[in-house]
């Protein structure tokens, strides 16, 4: 169990965040969600063209 100290102590160590960290993030999950889009895209291509 931590107390306010300890919290406040870890805190201190990260800093600031960086200041592109907020499209950082975005763009990582916009990458996410469009590699899972076009998994789903090419598996029914796939499906519909080559396995029949």
């Amino acid at each position: 169990m931590t107390n306010g100290k300890e919290e406040i102590h870890q805190e201190s160590l990260l800093g600031e965040p960086e200041p592109w960290e907020s499209w950082e993030t975005k763009l990582v999950l916009y990458s996410l969600v469009i590699g899972a889009v076009g998994l789903v895209v090419l598996g029914a291509l796939v499906n519909a063209f080559i396995l029949p």
